[in-house]
């Protein structure tokens, strides 16, 4: 069964902190304690934001620079209140949200 909803994207850098956490740590976890259902973190190997500096994973001491993107797929009204709760905290990402269909495959799917 494909569920329709939101795709939530979290930018922050790989040492960004918030209230002594790992961003991308903190909002996997801020999501988890409010009962959403999964998110994951992925890291860069290259790239460049908003101030034209190129980072790459080559250079030690340029890769903890590099990007981290924390996605959830949820439906809009949690994408709303996650939304909502980081900005009010102030924790430091940047943010896309898109639209998206999802749903599950293989043995444990939900039909």
């Amino acid at each position: 069964m494909e569920t329709q909803g939101v795709l939530i994207s979290f930018y922050c850098h790989t040492r960004a902190r918030h209230d002594g956490k790992l961003v991308y740590e903190w909002l996997l976890e801020h999501a988890k304690k409010h009962g959403i259902g999964g998110g994951s973190a992925f890291r860069a190997i290259c790239g460049y934001g908003r101030h034209g500096v190129l980072h790459e994973e080559q250079f030690f001491e340029l890769a903890d620079d590099l990007a981290v993107k924390v996605e959830f797929l949820l439906n809009p009204q949690q994408a709303k209140t996650l939304l909502d709760t980081v900005r009010t905290i102030g924790v430091d990402a940047v943010y896309a949200m898109s639209p998206a269909s999802f749903g599950t495959l293989g043995k444990n799917a939900v039909d």
